[in-house]
């Protein structure tokens, strides 16, 4: 019984710690109407990306009379439905990406170390709150935030590391990706 205690406690005190290392980002703020008898009321809906800089991230839209209530709807919204994407080398994506949601298509390319995050608008918030720090990304078709982000979700959901391809596969990983020196002579011949 005390032993469940100590570990619920260490448990809830992980957790505290963890959401406190959180990286928030607002990606923006729309005032909405109601048209009711009387005229028409006014509240707010937000859009906030939440992640840890370590390969973990979520979004989420969240809706109230005020923007500080909007905001706390929206960072809980993203806190639940938080998603982790492989990173290589803890700074770029494994592999180029391309993501659709809606009339929205997002495409993702990795880049070499000390290109940066070349995003615009939301999709560099993603990027900054995942930890990622070598990125081009370019966004077609819409420039609606919501329809942008749920695109670039979507791509990143399809992200696969070498690791998750080869147990896949049932292979190794070196079977996959081979030996360096033999890539490097084949594109020298």
């Amino acid at each position: 019984m005390a032993q469940t205690r100590r570990d619920n406690r260490r448990r809830r005190d992980e957790r505290g710690r963890e959401e406190s290392d959180l990286i928030e980002k607002l990606v923006g703020i729309n005032r909405v109407a109601k048209v009711v008898k009387g005229g028409r009321r006014f509240g707010f809906a937000a859009v906030v990306i939440v992640g840890d800089g370590r390969g973990r991230v979520g979004h989420g839209h969240g809706k109230a009379r005020e923007v500080p209530e909007a905001i706390r709807k929206a960072t809980e919204q993203a806190k639940r439905g938080m998603v982790r994407v492989p990173l290589r080398e803890g700074r770029t994506l494994h592999h180029d990406i391309v993501g659709h949601y809606g009339a929205g298509k997002v495409i993702m390319r990795t880049a070499s170390a000390g290109t940066g995050v070349i995003a615009g608008g939301p999709m560099r918030a993603i990027f900054e709150a995942l930890g990622v720090q070598d990125v081009v990304a370019k966004s077609v078709g819409t420039s609606n935030p919501h329809n942008m982000i749920k695109a670039t979700f979507d791509a990143l959901a399809h992200s696969a590391s070498p690791r998750m391809v080869a147990q896949r596969r049932n292979k190794k990983v070196s079977d996959l990706l081979g030996d360096r020196r033999d890539v490097e002579a084949e594109a020298r011949e």
